[in-house]
């Protein structure tokens, strides 16, 4: 998968658009399913996003990071924010995720630089 955030989003994107196409409900509704659940609540929308990046870098789901990572930038959190969170996700999930938590800062620099090039 492209470390790049533009070629990622396109990927996801299409793919998701492809499974989607296909006449299976129970994939519908549980993309249904996710989608509600980082809707705005109780918890705004940053803060589900914040958790979502922790239990991906806890469970090292790579593409799971990169999404939840351009979300929680999409959802206003700050670079201070997210290293909180990288914080919290190697606490919880301990050595083994440095791996991951570093495709994560690599991943939020490509953010951040294709930022300030926009």
């Amino acid at each position: 998968m492209s470390a790049d955030p533009e070629e990622f989003a396109a990927f996801r994107a299409r793919l998701n658009e492809r499974i989607l196409a296909e006449d299976n409900q129970v994939i519908r509704r549980f993309f249904a399913l996710d989608g509600q659940a980082y809707r705005e609540g109780a918890l705004p929308v940053k803060f589900k996003e914040l958790l979502g990046l922790v239990a991906s870098l806890v469970l090292r789901c790579d593409d799971c990071v990169r999404y939840h990572l351009l979300r929680s930038r999409e959802a206003g959190a700050s670079r201070d924010e997210l290293f909180e969170t990288f914080a919290i996700g190697l606490v919880v999930g301990g050595s083994i995720v440095i791996p991951h938590l570093r495709r994560a800062v690599d991943f939020l620099d490509r953010l951040e630089e294709a930022a300030r090039s926009a």
